[in-house]
């Protein structure tokens, strides 16, 4: 019996280190953050702006809390396309110009492999919960400040 008790010990101990790491994983810990702001609102933004974390971004997350996001940075202004293949929660992405004006916001479907493009060449993207652009009145023209110049 106390044989039994110390293997249930260590399989829940397993269990519970599991789970925590599995939720961590939802994560891309060791990202920088940034505080964006339009209008009254202030965004909690991790930073991806190298190509592995352009192309991990916010793949395999089952959620975000309300006022994060993901700002994308790329080192030259293109048409940089996006998709929700991996992606497991829907998502609004707005795609901003140097000036920090919003140039386009698409709503994005989970799982999907539909480009969202930009109307013009930008060197920032950001990705919010879906809808939270539109639930804030935000939309083309209105200005993302605190963005990182790279």
């Amino acid at each position: 019996m106390q044989t039994l008790t110390k293997a249930l010990r260590r399989l829940i101990a397993f269990v519970a280190i599991l789970g925590s790491s599995l939720a961590l994983a939802q994560y891309n810990l060791g990202l920088q953050t940034v505080e964006l702001k339009t209008g009254i609102y202030r965004i909690q933004a991790e930073i991806a702006d190298n190509s592995e974390t352009r192309q991990t971004g916010l793949m395999n997350r089952t959620s975000m809390p309300m006022n994060s996001g993901m700002l994308f940075v790329f080192e030259e202004k293109a048409g940089h396309c996006f998709w929700m293949f991996s992606t497991k929660i829907p998502l609004s992405i707005a795609f901003i110009g140097d000036d920090g004006k919003i140039v386009n916001i698409e709503e994005m479907q989970a799982g999907t492999t539909n480009n969202h493009c930009p109307k013009a060449p930008i060197r920032y993207a950001l990705e919010m919960n879906k809808q939270w652009f539109s639930e804030r009145v935000i939309g083309p023209g209105s200005v993302i400040s605190g963005l990182p110049k790279k």
